[in-house]
């Protein structure tokens, strides 16, 4: 990188929605990768009423990674979001803004530091999805911030192994994530099914009767159900030869 002031700053912003799922996937094949033992279906909310909103900044000035979650810093030890970082970080191109004095190349961003602040409209880690919306943000915000050129498809790869349901945040409307069969996880992607127009009389209601956090992560128990659960095998055959096609 050419030498520039260390003053400038470079900002993305991007809100990015939750969703649920009409057919859920529960349990996974490679917990590293994020790889589900079934396909599922969820339907996408509308962005005014659940939604994470994210900027991310970066400036030759900042000295390490950091991020803050509904204005309190969090770690960015975890291998979710170092995952996530990584495999941006490896797609980013160059960036040069004349007017402003910023001239970035894609080997750059490897030692340029990001800062991260997200905020959730809802209760986070309550139930609510916030994983789906928050890591899909992180990693759609960050590919425009380093110029990635992937589409939303590549896109929910990465975001997959941030929170496997963070793929299907990267479109509206009803989606299909795609288990795929590739050991490295590449061909284990979102794809839009129907826009949110196709179901338009459709209204879902959420009660929120504690906005406290879940007693039990969604990863742990997924993982004990594919442990101890005798049905779980014989559920993921039924959907993957059903209710999928």
């Amino acid at each position: 990188m050419a030498e520039q002031s260390k003053k400038w700053i470079l900002m993305v912003t991007a809100q990015t929605p939750t969703n649920i799922a009409v057919i859920k996937y529960w349990g996974k094949r490679d917990e590293k990768l994020v790889l589900p033992i079934n396909e599922s279906i969820s339907v996408t909310f509308d962005p005014a009423h659940l939604c994470t909103t994210t900027t991310v900044a970066v400036s030759p000035s900042f000295q390490q990674d950091r991020m803050w979650l509904n204005k309190k810093e969090i770690s960015l030890d975890g291998a979710r979001y170092q995952n996530c970082l990584r495999e941006i970080r490896a797609r980013a191109n160059d960036y040069e803004d004349e007017k402003k004095g910023i001239k970035i190349s894609k080997n750059d961003w490897q030692n340029l530091h990001v800062h991260i602040d997200s905020y959730n409209n809802f209760p986070t880690a309550a139930g609510l999805a916030s994983s789906a919306s928050g890591f899909a943000c992180l990693v759609f915000s960050l590919a425009k911030l380093m110029n990635v050129q992937e589409d939303n498809g590549r896109l929910s790869a990465i975001a997959r192994q941030g929170s496997g349901s963070a793929c299907r945040s990267l479109f509206g409307g009803f989606v299909k994530w795609v288990m795929g069969k590739e050991e490295d996880g590449s061909d284990s992607i979102a794809v839009p099914l129907v826009d949110e127009k196709h179901w338009d009389e459709l209204v879902i209601i959420i009660a929120v009767v504690s906005s406290r956090q879940k007693e039990t992560s969604s990863t742990s128990g997924m993982r004990e159900t594919v442990v101890t659960s005798a049905l779980i095998e014989h559920r993921a055959k039924v959907l993957s030869l059903y209710s999928l096609h």
